[in-house]
């Protein structure tokens, strides 16, 4: 059935592909266990520009629809529509001719409702608000007005026409919705686990929105196993936790996984603060050199992390430079001083990160798991179109590009394992890596990235903040 889906006016190029995912994961398609991806039916109303908030989707059932809508991040709301028009005259009529058996089940007087006046790009005075009640005087309800918890809200949205320059997507004309709403968000999920009034933050701590829709991109859900390899203070795992999946992960910084900032502001305080359970283990280990003991395979169902792409925090690998450089040769740390002992390391570049990362997902993650990660791109008008890493392994499902800047942004890359691992596809993702890092982006091999974000204008250059490469247009909203 097809349901008006309202989102909130913000990170656009999340939007479907958060809502496509929660689709897999409520049950929206058959189950063919060989880890395709799927995609839902979209449509826009009519004469409405793509970034708009408003899209039809077709959804097989109302339960899905609210369950997608209670747990999205970036869904307002899920709506039947019960009618649409550009005049109220229109409207009026297009909800008359709407099915009676569709209706009359929520106009009994044994139900209770409530009706929300919403607009986008204008704004209703209370009069205002009071004259388009009156309008709807012609849907025969029959309950009781219930202002504060009614069995089914009923929405009357209306977008008009508005100036170009004030910065949300062109309406070329004036359209009225009404319709029973079927789920609605969760209001109360970003306040309660906003980084500001958590225990323990570093720099690097993924913003809570942002990990909530990572966690999404992941199904995370109860009975799964996710792992992050760059822990850090553990936000990504905060919020597949609060979806109730078990937790692991790992950093290569001992102090951040085993100390924290005491033992009451550590990353097991997190998951204390909010009540959720705590990680199976958090380890001390190195992403290019992992733990795991060979043979093992298929442990997680999925690996959402954001690796180190050097413009906060650079990548770290073991082994020192001195050791690297083959200066000195491994060595074993004596037993009298192992506590307290910190591994050095050495520079790992952001196109090795991410080959270890796919490889590691490779074996580690079971058929149909998900590998969610970030990946960092330049925006200067001379940098290359952005090209992204493959593996022979995995199949890239969604793209979602978010701008921080004028110079680079960074994207939401989410891949499903489609193939099983072997000694044969290792040799080739290996292949694949050579390439990669011998033709694309030189940047992520030099390890730049810091320096052609952060450096100066070139004299007499000027920079029109508002435009950059492949610009988009900058709606209100559209990337904070």
């Amino acid at each position: 059935m097809w349901y008006m889906c309202v989102f909130f006016h913000r990170l656009l190029d999340y939007r479907k592909p958060e809502v496509e995912a929660l689709a897999q994961l409520f049950g929206a398609f058959a189950d063919d266990n060989n880890g395709d991806s799927h995609s839902v039916q979209w449509k826009l109303p009519d004469n409405f520009h793509p970034d708009n908030p408003f899209h039809f989707v077709n959804i097989p059932s109302e339960d899905i629809a609210r369950d997608i809508a209670k747990r999205s991040i970036l869904v307002k709301g899920m709506y039947e529509i019960w009618g649409e028009g550009t005049s109220y005259e229109q409207l009026e009529e297009a909800v008359n001719a709407y099915p009676e058996e569709r209706k009359l089940p929520y106009l009994t007087s044994e139900n209770t409702f409530k009706i929300n006046i919403d607009s986008f790009g204008k704004t209703f005075t209370t009069q205002e608000q009071k004259e388009l009640l009156k309008r709807l005087a012609f849907i025969p309800f029959k309950g009781r007005v219930n202002l504060r918890n009614p069995d089914h809200n009923f929405w009357f949205i209306e977008i008009d026409k508005y100036e170009a320059n004030n910065g949300l997507p062109p309406i070329v004309e004036k359209r009225i919705f009404f319709g029973r709403e079927v789920g609605a968000a969760d209001r109360k999920l970003l306040p309660t686990y906003q980084l500001k009034s958590r225990v323990y933050i570093g720099p690097t701590a993924m913003d809570a929105e942002m990990a909530f829709l990572m966690a999404n991109q992941g199904l995370a859900a109860p009975g799964k196993l996710v792992y992050d390899p760059f822990v850090g203070t553990g936000s990504v795992l905060v919020a597949a936790a609060h979806f109730g999946a078990l937790t692991m992960g790992a950093d290569i910084d001992i102090r951040v996984v085993r100390d924290g900032r005491g033992p009451d502001r550590n990353v097991w305080s997190n998951f204390k603060q909010y009540g959720l359970q705590e990680p199976i283990s958090l380890l001390r280990a190195d992403n290019n050199l992992p733990p795991w003991r060979a043979g093992l395979k298929e442990v997680f169902d999925a690996i959402i992390c954001d690796p180190p792409y050097g413009v906060r925090a650079g990548g770290r690998k073991s082994g020192g430079r001195k050791l690297l450089k083959g200066v000195v040769g491994p060595y074993t740390v004596p037993d009298d001083k192992r506590e307290g002992h910190i591994p050095s390391t050495a520079a790992y570049s952001l196109v090795e990160c991410v080959h270890d990362l796919l490889d590691l997902a490779a074996k580690m993650l079971v058929m149909g798991g998900r590998l969610v990660y970030f990946y960092p791109v330049l925006r200067e008008e001379d940098s290359p179109d952005p090209t992204f890493p493959e593996h022979p392994c995995f199949k890239l499902v969604a793209v979602s590009e978010q701008i921080l800047s004028f110079r680079y942004s960074r994207v939401l890359l989410t891949m499903v394992k489609v193939a099983t691992y072997t000694e044969e596809i290792a040799e080739s993702a290996r292949v694949m890596h050579l390439d990669f890092k011998a033709n694309h982006l030189k940047w992520l091999e030099e390890g730049n990235l810091h320096s052609a974000v952060f450096a100066p204008n070139k004299e007499g250059e000027n920079v029109d903040l508002r435009f950059s490469k492949d610009s988009k247009p900058k709606y209100r909203g559209k990337y904070v």
